[in-house]
């Protein structure tokens, strides 16, 4: 089994990126809104830093949304990766977000 993260920077492509697990029989994650560190640095609360940026682009982007979900086999990882860049777009352009995977030694409660 494996960890699933995934990074979504635009939230809107959230619940596509779920319907499309649903689609491939992944029925569980865990989602948490998330900030990346660049964004937290230029911050709009930020007093000189935010205050130009929201000037120069007239709004701060939202937080991302980052997906947690525990999958059975690296071929489901392959899966929802796809899954996710079908929705998303090339992961490995700047600003569209991120996804790994780690192997997990174990799991308990996992409904598959």
């Amino acid at each position: 089994m494996y960890l699933l993260v995934a990074v979504i920077n635009h939230k809107e492509q959230l619940n596509p990126v779920l319907e499309k697990f649903l689609g491939i029989g992944i029925k569980g994650a865990t989602i948490l809104d998330s900030t990346g560190m660049g964004r937290t640095i230029l911050d709009c609360e930020a007093p000189l830093v935010g205050g130009l940026r929201k000037l120069l682009l007239g709004q701060c982007r939202s937080h991302n949304a980052t997906i947690f979900s525990v999958v059975e086999s690296k071929e489901k990882v392959e899966e929802a990766i796809q899954a996710i860049e079908s929705v998303t777009g090339d992961l490995n352009k700047t600003g569209i977000g991120i996804a790994f995977a780690v192997p997990l030694e174990f799991v308990k409660g996992f409904a598959g």
